[in-house]
């Protein structure tokens, strides 16, 4: 295969927190938007699915991006992967550095966090299955190996923008009477671990409402 022909992995972009705005207004009007909620929940999913493939190529297991065949590779990154399924080439420097800067990396406890919701997601039937899965999922942590301690929230792996300003902007989600059952309490649960956490006192340099207007 010619170098110009070498084709890199693509990663799917974490969700625009706009449309993640939105769907909590329609749902605490109780107008749960079902499209966007589709938009959403596919988005997080694709999104996780890319996360998933990350770690596991950091891991030695690289998906093939042409015919997704698994390709091993051992501990020298300057080797060249080649599937022996289609023929694709690439340097294993240049597969790994397609991920750098990307949010795609994560201890067993989000991979375990993601695997979940990318089995139950497709096969919720209700929308409110589905707000709950969508919900629990940007309101999930990454912890500390030996102590169990929360570390930082997935949310920064999951929706466009800086540490500061997803923290900020999963704590002003809209709430109402017409929530979907059960999102309060994880916005409940969300503030106690947050707000235990240094980089949940600190101010946001960006309010979200003004960084949302920017990404519209």
């Amino acid at each position: 295969m010619r170098k110009k022909d070498v084709v890199l992995p693509t990663w799917a972009p974490r969700v625009k927190p706009y449309l993640i705005r939105r769907l909590y207004e329609s749902d605490a009007q109780g107008r749960l938007d079902d499209e966007l909620l589709e938009t959403v929940g596919w988005g997080l999913y694709s999104r996780c699915d890319s996360f998933l493939l990350a770690c596991q190529a950091r891991q030695g297991r690289i998906p093939c991006p042409a015919c997704g065949t698994i390709i091993l590779l051992d501990s020298r990154p300057k080797d060249a992967l080649h599937c022996p399924a289609c023929g694709w080439e690439c340097s294993a420097r240049a597969y790994l550095a397609t991920m750098n800067n990307k949010q795609l990396n994560g201890g067993p406890e989000v991979v375990a966090l993601f695997q979940r919701y990318i089995d139950e997601f497709p096969k919720a039937q209700e929308p409110a299955q589905k707000m709950l899965l969508v919900d629990g999922l940007i309101h999930g942590f990454h912890h500390f190996l030996t102590s169990g301690r929360t570390r930082r929230p997935v949310g920064i792996n999951l929706i466009d923008g800086h540490l500061e300003f997803v923290v900020d902007f999963l704590d002003h989600l809209s709430y109402g009477p017409g929530s979907t059952p059960g999102v309060q309490e994880t916005l409940q649960q969300w503030q106690e671990k947050i707000h235990s956490q240094a980089f949940g006192k600190r101010k946001t340099r960006r309010r979200p409402d003004a960084f949302l207007r920017r990404l519209m």
